[in-house]
């Protein structure tokens, strides 16, 4: 890119059209600047080009490579912001990368706020490197934000739900299956933990909107999220050891390690279990079939 272009694409200001040109260089250079191990992939000893392939970051994304080389191309259509946002989860942007990316796009850029759902770069690449054991990305309103595989295995895929459904504390008190991967026994310490670990969120955010509308829905139609509510509690939600409820393999105690990021606002779930015990084992064995239903 000349320097003309450069000054152009340094004052380009959102007007709901695409900078198509600033965008695939963008894109093409955002590439090239990954590389395959912080992704968690392969290096591969045949590589010509520098960088992820287009198939790859096509593949992080969750979209067709043939669309994805349009936008390099100067050639797609205008992405939605849910898919722009995806696509800078892919590359691994920093938030001021993401903003960029989104007004590169036509769109405006999500306002800035201490929770946000734009997974922190460092958090993914701790992610992608974890495929043995189960792990995921949370907000600090409980929105999965991303998981591996073996997460996905273990409890579904948690980030399919949109609106107030995203939070899995709202599940929690609205949708009776929310409950079935945890034991019958532990629901009432699972009530209280989701309970004040939202009071600890909202407290923390003071102006969260979406915080403050899961409470107020939460109080309107939960009359055990009231009671529990108006204890006053707060404490993080992460118990060191939990047990969980796979449908098929049946409950596996694991051990949680949570690695926060510095506002709090996200935090990366490792869920471990003992070398040489019956939920290790179980865990291999759900690393094998993965999400495959049981015969």
């Amino acid at each position: 890119m000349d320097s003309q272009s450069l000054v152009a694409a340094a004052a380009h200001r959102h007007d709901g059209h695409m900078d198509r040109p600033a965008l695939a260089d963008f894109l093409r250079r955002r590439r090239e600047a990954l590389k395959p191990r912080d992704v968690g992939l392969l290096d591969g000893s045949r590589r010509r080009t520098p960088g992820l392939k287009r198939e790859e970051v096509a593949l992080l994304v969750g979209m067709s490579t043939d669309y994805y080389s349009r936008l390099e191309q100067q050639r797609g259509p205008q992405p939605s912001e849910q898919m722009v946002a995806a696509i800078a989860r892919g590359l691994r942007l920093t938030p001021d990368e993401r903003d960029h990316l989104f007004r590169l796009t036509g769109h405006n850029a999500p306002r800035r706020a201490l929770a946000t759902h734009h997974v922190s770069p460092a958090l993914m690449r701790v992610l992608d490197r974890l495929d043995d054991t189960p792990a995921l990305v949370l907000s600090d309103l409980g929105e999965t934000l991303a998981q591996n595989a073996m997460a996905t295995a273990l409890l579904g895929d948690e980030t399919r739900f949109t609106g107030l459904s995203a939070s899995a504390v709202y599940r929690w008190f609205t949708d009776p299956g929310a409950r079935s991967r945890y034991p019958q026994r532990d629901h009432d310490h699972q009530s209280r933990i989701q309970v004040a670990a939202l009071r600890a969120s909202v407290s923390a955010s003071g102006d969260s909107e979406r915080g403050r509308a899961i409470v107020s829905e939460l109080l309107a139609t939960s009359q055990e999220f009231a009671a529990i509510w108006e204890l006053h509690e707060v404490r993080n939600r992460f118990d060191d050891h939990k047990t969980l409820v796979h449908p098929e393999i049946g409950e596996i105690e694991v051990d949680c390690q949570a690695l926060f990021t510095e506002n709090l606002s996200q935090t990366l779930l490792v869920l471990t279990a003992s070398p040489g015990t019956e939920a290790a084992e179980k865990l291999a064995l759900l690393q094998v079939v993965g999400h495959q239903t049981f015969a």
